[in-house]
């Protein structure tokens, strides 16, 4: 049997908050995957069970704890099967951790760039200050330029009052 492994939630990229919630295809030993997350600085592991030696589907949540000591808000989640093999498969995305984001992160809403937006205007209409830096870490994987959104894309704006 050819062993597959697949994140599917979270996809690269997702903004997620302090509890993050995997889910997947995979078969692991004795039905047990390893989870860590690293931003370069710190690293935080745990396991979650996937279900048998066959695939299957499988979903977990794994609580990032408070003392964790990330400094940048692109962290990398490695989802491995806990064989104990170290070329055994595993699966590395890069996630937005948002507590690092915005302060008391709990989700984001979506906003579509209308003609003549800016992100500072944005910012303005949704935290009330001109201070686009949470939403242009939220969207550092389509947003190169702070000057240079487009009508019609859409961002993600953190909240944390959701």
């Amino acid at each position: 049997m050819v062993v597959t492994l697949d994140i599917q939630q979270p996809q690269p990229y997702d903004l997620v908050t302090d509890t993050i919630l995997i889910a997947g295809m995979a078969a692991a030993f004795e039905g047990t995957m390893t989870v860590r997350l690293s931003d370069g600085h710190d690293e935080f592991s745990t396991h979650i069970q996937v279900g048998s030696m066959g695939l299957r589907q499988f979903q977990g949540a794994v609580t990032v704890p408070p003392d964790t000591a990330f400094t940048l808000s692109r962290v990398f989640l490695t989802l491995a099967d806990d064989t104990g093999n170290e070329n055994g498969p595993k699966v590395t995305i890069p996630i937005l951790y948002g507590p690092l984001i915005l302060p008391g992160y709990t989700g984001w809403q979506p906003y579509t760039v209308q003609p003549g937006d800016t992100l500072i205007g944005v910012a303005q209409r949704m935290y009330g200050t001109p201070d686009y830096g949470p939403i242009f870490a939220a969207n550092q994987d389509i947003l190169d330029n702070a000057n240079e959104i487009y009508s019609g894309q859409v961002l993600r704006i953190p909240r944390n009052d959701i």
